[in-house]
């Protein structure tokens, strides 16, 4: 979608905890919503967005789904940001 979804989507500390949550690894939608006090509808529209920056991934196993962490997005933000800041590749 381009950076300024990604933007929108990394400015929220919900979402931003959801990425470290998948970052241990893949994880259903049920255990991601275990760990916040909101509802499994709000946590879902908090997916939705992530998936929409395109910083997550889904795949249904079963009845469940997983979502993964899509972590070439967020190094093409961070080299964004080191081009930003002028700092040159090693």
């Amino acid at each position: 979608m381009g950076l300024q979804s990604t933007m929108k989507a990394l400015s929220d500390p919900t979402r931003r905890e959801i990425l470290n949550l998948l970052k241990k690894g893949p994880m259903p939608a049920g255990d991601l919503v275990s760990h916040f006090t909101m509802s499994g509808a709000a946590v879902s529209k908090h997916l939705s967005i992530l998936k929409e920056a395109n910083l997550v991934r889904d795949r249904r196993e079963g009845r469940f789904i997983i979502y993964e962490l899509n972590a070439s997005v967020l190094e093409e933000v961070l080299l964004w940001i080191r081009d930003l800041k002028g700092e040159k590749d090693s």
